[in-house]
Formats: structure tokens, sequence, C-alpha cells
């Protein structure tokens, strides 16, 4: 006989969370919460080093209160960090000021050139990079760099920086068993990171 499954599986949205626990839902203007949260990436005005690290202030809080309610929350939390909220506002107001003043500055010609700056020039620059390592490499090794013929580009070459022939993979290539072909030219591995790339060279 088969034994019936009783695990109980259910998903629960924010909005329920905030009815559960009494919390009056606030009311934004269309675009607006977009607009501040922006503001305050770009402000930075909710870091922990001026609101509190809030993963331990909460159980603090829960282990100090004599009862559990969003309103003694709010009060525990003003007493611990009275300038927070006010320091907070002000950094992500002064970046709404910012944003007001940069609206005034874009019109349909900023948006096109922005939507070709993402999608052609900022791609291009995304995926095709072994000539920028190259020629950089070369700038660095005070060498001349030239691209690789089609022939050479066949047999896994991107280009030469003064007489030596190199490959520029992506990191994850060293995980990949490489052709007998590679032989004869020197390896660049580059990593993508927050401010352009990482470079490797296997000499």
């Amino acid at each position: 006989m088969r034994v019936q499954d009783t695990t109980m599986k259910f998903n629960l949205k924010n909005e329920k969370i905030s009815i559960h626990n009494g919390i009056a839902k606030s009311e934004f203007p269309k675009y607006t919460s977009q607009l501040m949260n922006l503001a305050n990436q770009n402000g930075q005005g909710t870091r922990p080093k001026i609101v509190g690290q809030m993963s331990e202030l909460f159980p603090q809080f829960l282990t100090s209160a004599t009862s559990i309610t969003a309103t003694n929350w709010a009060q525990w939390y003003k007493s611990q960090k009275p300038n927070a909220v006010d320091v907070a506002t002000e950094k992500v107001f002064e970046q709404i000021e910012n944003l007001k003043q940069a609206l005034t500055k874009i019109n349909k010609d900023l948006v096109r050139l922005w939507i070709e700056d993402l999608l052609l020039s900022k791609t291009y620059n995304g995926f095709y990079v072994q000539e920028a390592i190259l020629r950089e490499l070369a700038e660095r090794k005070g060498l001349a760099f030239r691209r690789s013929t089609s022939d050479e580009e066949s047999q896994g070459i991107d280009g030469y920086v003064g007489n030596v022939a190199y490959s520029v993979k992506p990191d994850t290539y060293k995980t990949m068993n490489r052709l007998p072909e590679s032989i004869g030219y020197t390896m660049i591995y580059y990593s993508k990171t927050k401010t352009g790339l990482k470079i490797e060279l296997e000499e």
C-alpha cells in the first residue's frame, strides 16, 4: 500500500507577510521607488556603516524586547541608531536632486546614443577582447602588435606581440582539454571583473 505524502508546500508573498506581521503597506507614486532605489545605490544611504547591520541588529532586538511588535522594533532600532534614518534620508535625497538635474539633460538623441552604446559598443567590447588584450600587452612590452592571418587564426592564434604568437581564451578554458595544435603559441587567459579584465599569461 502506497503511503500518502503529507508534506505541505506553499509560497508566501511579501504582501501577505506584511499582513501577518501587521505592517501597513507603504504606497509610492509610480516610478518613484525605482528612482529612490537608484539614488540609494549611488548615495549608499543604507550601507551598514550608516544604518547598521540589520542581520545583527534584529536578532539583538528579538532577545532584548519584552514584546515583539513592529512598533517596538522601530522604537528599539531608533534608540540604537538615533541618527541613521536622517543621515540615510539626506544621502538619498542628495542623489535624487542629482537625478533631477540629469533628467533635464536627457532627450531622444541622448537615449539613442545610450542604446547604441549598450547594444553595439559594449557588446563588442564585452565579447571581443582578444585584440584589446594583445594591444595592451604590446604596449607594456614596447613591441609591435599584428593580427593573425586567416590561416594563423585557423590554428588558434589570435595575434602576435613582437615575434611571439598568442592565443587568448577565457580562464574557463583551463579546465578543457587543449588540442595538439595549441603547441606553438603562448596562452593568455582572462576573466571578467566588475571593472574590466584580469589577465594571466602562460609564460
